[in-house]
């Protein structure tokens, strides 16, 4: 069976993935980061050392591992037999992370990430990526969370074409990624769109549910 490659979302650590991992029935490894002033072809690279020894592999990116999942998709592209999108950034071909959030969000991001870099106060992400989480799980991601490169923020993805077994796993009580702009990210990546009632942690708040979608891609 296919091995699968997992892509973080940003400043979550490889634990998140633990629950889908253990259930799945199939060889996962989650992709090492590189240094904290690598670009994004850097992170690409990161993820395809990960994947060392697999002639080919599936791709399960999550929220900014779906910028990470355009450049290894367009570097090798004979490799990753599909990709699941778990509430994930597709942007356009040319933009970026920030490129592919709303205004005003894009602004907004812009100039925090600049200033303030990449890791949010641990308020923000109690109410925001962790906020349904049970306190204790939330406390963990909180004390976990670690910053990434700006690059991974601002770099432009490259041309790449996804392969036609593509999923898009859209969370519909998400607060990070509201649900039309989630279906946008959906359009560029192609392939199915299936819907869970969870917020942006769905690994977390719904393994279960997760791995069973994930397991029969």
């Amino acid at each position: 069976m296919t091995p699968i490659l997992f892509l973080s979302g940003a400043g979550l650590r490889t634990w998140i993935w633990d629950d889908v991992r253990a259930a799945l029935e199939v060889e996962t490894r989650v992709a090492g980061r590189p240094g904290a002033d690598a670009g994004l072809d850097e992170y690409a690279d990161a993820a395809l050392r990960t994947a060392e020894g697999w002639a080919s592999f599936r791709v399960v990116a999550h929220s900014i591992g779906g910028v990470v999942a355009s450049a290894l998709v367009a570097r090798a592209p004979e490799r990753v037999s599909g990709v699941v999108a778990v509430c994930a950034s597709v942007p356009e071909v040319g933009s970026s992370f920030i490129g592919a959030l709303p205004v005003p969000q894009r602004y907004v991001m812009g100039l925090v990430t600049r200033v303030l870099g990449t890791r949010p106060p641990d308020s923000a992400i109690r109410k925001g990526l962790a906020a349904r989480l049970e306190p204790e799980l939330a406390s963990r991601i909180v004390a976990d969370f670690a910053p990434e490169s700006k690059a991974l923020y601002r770099d432009r993805v490259p041309e790449r074409r996804f392969p036609a077994s593509s999923t898009y796993i859209l969370t519909e009580r998400d607060s990070e990624y509201p649900a039309a702009l989630q279906e946008r990210y959906a359009a560029r990546l192609g392939g199915d769109v299936v819907r869970l009632a969870t917020g942006h942690l769905p690994m977390l708040e719904d393994p279960a549910r997760l791995t069973e979608v994930i397991g029969r891609q």
